[in-house]
């Protein structure tokens, strides 16, 4: 396996995995897919259908993003090789179906596509532990839970419509996988009167208590909880619907017989840039509402990337009393201040790269629908208007701020260690951190997160070797497809081409 390590060995995280396959597959894409493979395999997956999230604790859960790393990597060897590896892709697409099967039988405790699933990598980002009994009795219906189901969908959707066009049998799986997202996407607001997600006056999104007495409560802590519904989001080309008529048919009688559904999230059957279809939790006016604040340096946008909570909560901590005791959760920019998962993981403020990346796909991805007519503030409130193929690329700079030397010679992620930062046997050797600080772009946790951090030897791949026309005119392709230089006309910012 790529993820142990001498640390904590033999220790592993079912969704790094996931990510480090991002960062290999610009080393050895063979042995990516091998790794992907590994987890589907019956030394790893349950009968029933689950992968386990790491050695501690088999019974706990990661979010699903092994989905989205198949097609990713499936997509990026057809682009450079003219051919995927299709025999790979079914293979995987019959063990991740299962997996899929596994979340909605085992998380969807009403059956109304809303989700749980605990903790799912964010470790102390709750106001509660959220893979234990809440104080209050009753169930949380988890914002980033439920967006992660949205996302598996789109990527099922994905890899049945590749699969369909050599095989017909995987054009009702596309079906499939289309309802289902269209179900769980329109869930997050919960439309009749009750309490969703979605909150109109924050224009955010929240996990909801469920108590045992009935009421219904948003925990209003604006974090990366809240961002993920964002990166639910996928573009079609409509290859599949091309080729198999009825299949069209059969979608559209779906969406107008649930005008409901179709209202609550942004419209599928609306054509974007080059006629292609958006899948996205958020419609336009919602999308806007969201950036706004993620691109606010006040809230979530620190010079070295997004932060993993906003920095609102400095000067307002969330604040809840349950059990006769007080439950905090306030901006912590470095280390965690709680013993929650062993106190040595904190996503209270910082830096995380994983979910960067995400970010930045998903604006690609809307980029590659809304075009250049489509422009937000970035920062919020600077008067600086950007469409977001450019948002995405800002974000990509700050990320690589974080280990580039500034004007004092000196590289933010080594921070005040003089000894990495002057030590000729240290300062040009950057370690790749777990995560960071969310003011000054420190360093903190473990030291070796090479495969989990190191994607952002990725993210700067994507801005290296295309454009914002390039992204226009192919679509989410074109993040495969390496131009020559010639080709990208665009100028880059000093600091990033640097």
């Amino acid at each position: 396996m790529s993820m142990p390590d001498k640390w904590e060995y033999p220790w592993y995280a079912a969704w790094d995995l996931a990510f480090h396959v991002l960062a290999l597959t610009l080393v050895d894409p063979e042995f990516a897919k091998q790794q992907l493979k590994l987890m589907l395999r019956e030394r790893y997956m349950h009968p029933n259908g689950q992968i386990p999230a790491y050695e501690w604790n088999f019974g706990d859960v990661n979010p699903p993003v092994h989905a989205w790393a198949t097609i990713f990597t499936y997509s990026l060897e057809k682009v450079k090789t003219g051919e995927g590896d299709k025999e790979w892709l079914k293979t995987s697409f019959q063990k991740l179906l299962l997996n899929f099967t596994w979340w909605v039988n085992r998380k969807d405790r009403t059956g109304r596509n809303v989700f749980e699933g605990g903790f799912l990598g964010l470790d102390n980002i709750g106001v509660f532990d959220r893979s234990s009994p809440l104080p209050t009795g009753g169930y949380l219906e988890q914002a980033d839970g439920t967006a992660w189901m949205a996302l598996f969908s789109q990527n099922m959707l994905e890899i049945a419509a590749e699969l369909a066009m050599s095989d017909p049998d995987y054009a009702d799986m596309a079906v499939k996988f289309t309802e289902h997202f269209m179900w769980i996407a329109s869930s997050m607001t919960h439309l009749g009167g009750e309490t969703g997600m979605w909150d109109e006056g924050d224009g955010f999104f929240y996990d909801v208590l469920r108590t045992p007495d009935g009421r219904a409560e948003r925990l209003k802590v604006r974090s990366m909880v809240g961002l993920l519904p964002l990166c639910a989001v996928t573009v079609f080309d409509g290859k599949v619907i091309a080729k198999f008529p009825e299949i069209a048919e059969r979608l559209r009688w779906f969406i107008e017989s649930r005008p409901e559904v179709r209202a609550a999230i942004h419209d599928p059957m609306k054509p974007g840039v080059a006629g292609r279809r958006l899948g996205s939790i958020l419609d336009e006016t919602k999308l806007r509402r969201v950036l706004e604040k993620m691109l606010d340096e006040n809230e979530f946008l620190s010079d070295f990337g997004i932060r993993s909570l906003s920095k609102f909560h400095e000067k307002h901590p969330f604040v809840m009393h349950a059990g006769g005791q007080e439950y905090r959760v306030g901006y912590l920019p470095a280390e965690s201040d709680t013993g929650m998962f062993g106190g040595n993981s904190n996503w209270r403020g910082p830096i995380w790269m994983p979910v960067n990346a995400l970010i930045i796909r998903a604006l690609l991805q809307y980029y590659s629908y809304y075009g250049n007519d489509f422009t937000v503030e970035c920062p919020t409130g600077s008067g600086r208007r950007m469409n977001l193929y450019q948002v995405a690329e800002e974000i990509s700079r700050r990320l690589a701020n974080l280990f580039l030397k500034g004007a004092d010679g000196r590289r933010p992620v080594y921070g005040g260690a003089d000894k990495f930062q002057t030590d000729p046997h240290w300062r040009d050797h950057v370690l790749f951190y777990e995560y960071f600080h969310g003011d000054n772009g420190a360093g903190l946790g473990a030291s070796h997160q090479t495969g989990w951090t190191g994607i952002v030897a990725r993210i700067m791949h994507v801005f290296a070797t295309t454009s914002a026309d390039q992204m226009a005119k192919l679509g989410k392709l074109a993040a495969g497809t390496e131009f020559p230089v010639e080709a990208r006309t665009e100028e880059r910012p000093a600091s990033f081409t640097a």
